[in-house]
């Protein structure tokens, strides 16, 4: 007879993957459930990397996983960070057109927030003036129901809540699943693990952490590091402003978003990394840059996107440049406010002909669930992403 170490093992120590914990025994108490975290605590890569926005769901496409989840999400947030103490507001931000070619894409958008529910208001340019007196736009439209919190608070708080074990320093290696069985895991340091079923919630490993229980993910994991600036005159913008995203994009474009600590974040740009945890231009990991190069879809988006990342990178080498892309919004601005601020780097599930995967992809195999495509705005969205995940392994949970 099998001795397992718990019922469920989460691979992963993020938000969704400590969500997916609490979900677990919340649903179906007395369920013991194992999370590994490879880092030396929770929320140390998409986590707590970005700069920490609640989503409202305005941009995703209506009936998808991203726009039920975050609109859900978004609500869930705000009382989850009331309930629990932890810092935030509700700010609502401008989304802001500076060119006559971005206004359809501005009334679209409109369109696409009522269709999922999203109170929104267009705005004039002098009602942009009464939001954001330094902000600059020919129309604009307002989302109450946007705002900002600690997710790294949050993601801590609920591996309190769920009573799972969770174990930091522990990268997994091998995965041997028998479906008969279950799966046995084991980690750097020789640990071996058995659970009855697994939830990989790896993040930007997670196709590898796939591979590795034998199954073929259909995607690969091509990673964008986001580049940000730190505003030195916090008073300029109140609140969160953006530009009118190209919808050919998963990237919402430089924007300025006010923390829960009163400093404002300026960017992220998008650019190619050298290394899934590729945080600055230095940091390159060949077997890493080879897997992202040896995948089709990577040089399928390269010929497809040339001229949207010849742009993204000319910001990125170009303080100059990317000032520039900050001034159609926040004409006050000047080199010299922008000062360097940490990077994140998005998790971007890639299919082999080069689509970028815009919804959230989880997958079923025998004894484990895949999340293979989560990056923002999965923060906002974690809680039902958790909830999800949890119904689908105890739906399958051997009870034997």
């Amino acid at each position: 007879m099998t001795t397992y170490d718990c019922d469920v093992l989460v691979v992963g120590g993020g938000i969704v993957g400590l969500s997916t914990a609490y979900a677990l025994t919340q649903a179906s108490p007395g369920t013991r459930v194992l999370v590994l975290e490879k880092e030396n605590g929770p929320a140390r890569h998409q986590t707590g990397r970005n700069s920490g926005v609640i989503h409202s769901g305005i941009y995703y496409k209506p009936g998808s996983l991203k726009a039920r989840f975050a609109v859900r999400g978004a609500e869930e947030m705000v009382e989850f960070c009331a309930r629990h103490g932890i810092a935030h507001e509700v700010t609502g931000k401008l989304i802001v057109a500076t060119e006559r070619a971005e206004l359809p894409r501005l009334h679209a958008l409109v369109q696409r927030g009522r269709e999922n529910g999203i109170p929104v208001r267009e705005l004039g340019p002098a009602q942009i003036a009464a939001y954001e007196p330094e902000v600059r736009g020919l129309a604009a439209i307002h989302v109450s129901t946007t705002g900002v919190c600690d997710y790294g608070a949050v993601a801590a708080r609920l591996a309190e809540l769920s009573g799972a074990d969770v174990r930091y320093g522990a990268e997994v290696v091998r995965i041997d699943r028998r479906p008969e069985l279950g799966v046995a895991v084991r980690t750097a340091d020789g640990t071996v693990l058995r659970a009855r079923a697994l939830v990989n919630c790896a993040g930007l490993h997670c196709d590898r952490v796939a591979r590795l229980a034998g199954d073929d993910p259909g995607v690969r994991i091509v990673p964008f590091r986001g580049e940000y600036y730190e505003l030195a005159r916090p008073g300029l913008v109140k609140g969160l402003v953006y530009p009118v995203p190209d919808p050919a994009f998963p990237f919402l474009g430089v924007h300025l978003t006010r923390g829960v600590d009163g400093s404002v974040h300026v960017g992220p740009n998008a650019v190619p990394a050298a290394a899934r945890e590729g945080y600055d231009w230095r940091t390159v990991r060949p077997a890493e840059l080879a897997g992202t190069l040896g995948w089709p879809g990577t040089w399928r988006i390269a010929r497809r996107h040339w001229r949207y990342g010849a742009g993204e990178l000319h910001r990125s080498w170009s303080k100059r440049a990317f000032t520039e892309a900050v001034r159609r919004l926040l004409p006050a601005v000047t080199e010299a406010d922008l000062r360097p601020a940490p990077a994140g780097v998005r998790a971007q599930a890639v299919l082999r002909d080069g689509t970028l995967v815009d919804d959230f992809l989880i997958r079923e195999s025998a004894r484990t669930i895949h999340v293979l495509n989560a990056p923002s705005p999965a923060a906002t969205a974690s809680l039902p992403i958790g909830r999800e995940v949890a119904s689908r392994v105890l739906q399958t949970l051997p009870r034997s």
